[in-house]
């Protein structure tokens, strides 16, 4: 997987080339190169998809090894206790893998504790950046996440509106190649914030937190490849900029850079909440894993069942049906940290950066 950051921009420029051509799509899909159906499984498939898929896969998988190496299931168990073997293992995993759920969801409990003082200091910086947000849109800021970074988008798109009217507004046509050079860059600069911004606030309007919606979006707005568009347009046309002009890029760019906090800020709520839903689900699971583990323990043996389907031992599927059964804690596991490890390592960094080839 090619390696990625918050805003998926090169540190020269976000991705464009020298001449100020842009070559970095501003979607996370289209930045990732990555194939479809290998992005949609790590990222957008539902958790619980995908571990069924993979106990699912667990189950095949046994069967396959099962037929294919002989004597039988039931053959081996006249002369040794596999089962007893397997599962008395399985009982051990499983207690072990929920002591440590229990373990990880301390750790994300331990970052909601602490003294008053530091609890009071969260809220001053919370509201301090909520005040901010205030400023840049000139309205209380939402409460909703998603109405949140839809607010500060909402934000960059009219600035750069109005930073592309008073370019137009201020230029003329004797002005030579500068300033006709200028009023192009300033066109693609807000060509692309309002209509990264604008597609990203179609995928938030409805969109539920929790549900990794609201982060999903959030992902699709290259905020980095921007930043550093506007502060190439002032390198490049320092000259021919007006002081208003400057002032405006200017509000613009800080607009830019309040949607990378509030970003990071939902996706480590996400993070929490994500967590906190996989400790839960993993000890939900746990029971019904030891059950089975402990009944295939007391009950199966070689005898318990006979016959053949489609040239399958029954006593097979039933130990490979356990078998997957049993390893369900780790497969709802291993569905929620492909997740949380993808996002965390396409937004390692913050701002205009690249960690990518």
């Amino acid at each position: 997987m090619s390696e990625t950051t918050g805003a998926e921009s090169t540190a020269a420029g976000d991705g464009d080339t020298t001449d100020g051509s842009a070559t970095t799509a501003d979607t996370m899909r289209a930045r990732a190169g990555e194939n479809r159906v290998k992005l949609w499984l790590l990222l957008r498939a539902n958790r619980l998809l995908v571990a069924g898929v993979l106990t699912l896969v667990v189950f095949v998988a046994f069967l396959a090894v099962a037929a294919a190496f002989s004597p039988a299931l039931a053959e081996k168990v006249g002369s040794s206790d596999p089962i007893e073997t397997l599962f008395a293992s399985m009982i051990t995993a499983i207690v072990t893998g929920a002591t440590l759920v229990v373990t990880i969801g301390q750790l994300v409990l331990t970052q909601e504790n602490g003294p008053l003082g530091d609890q009071q200091e969260r809220m001053d910086d919370t509201l301090a950046v909520r005040d901010s947000v205030a400023d840049l849109t000139g309205s209380p800021a939402p409460t909703d996440p998603d109405a949140f970074l839809e607010a500060i988008l909402q934000a960059a798109s009219d600035r750069a509106l109005d930073l592309r009217e008073a370019v137009h507004d201020s230029g003329d046509s004797d002005d030579g190649p500068d300033r006709a050079a200028l009023e192009a860059d300033i066109d693609e600069l807000v060509a692309g914030v309002v209509e990264n911004a604008d597609g990203v606030r179609g995928q938030l309007d409805g969109a539920e937190f929790g549900s990794f919606d609201v982060v999903f979006a959030a992902l699709d707005f290259n905020y980095g490849r921007k930043i550093g568009r506007s502060e190439r347009v002032v390198d490049n046309h320092g000259d021919t900029l007006t002081d208003e002009e400057r002032d405006l890029i200017g509000e613009l760019k800080e607009s830019l850079s309040l949607f990378g906090p509030a970003r990071e800020h939902v996706k480590t709520l996400y993070f929490q909440w994500a967590l906190i839903d996989l400790s839960r689900l993993i000890l939900y699971a746990a029971v019904p894993a030891l059950v089975v583990a402990g009944a295939m323990l007391a009950v199966v043996d070689g005898g318990t069942f006979p016959g053949r389907t489609l040239g399958v031992d029954h006593l097979s599927l039933v130990v490979g049906g356990a078998f997957a059964v049993t390893l369900l804690p780790f497969s709802l596991f291993i569905s929620y940290v492909l997740r949380v490890l993808t996002l965390a390592k396409r937004t390692l960094a913050i701002g205009p950066l690249v960690l990518r080839d």
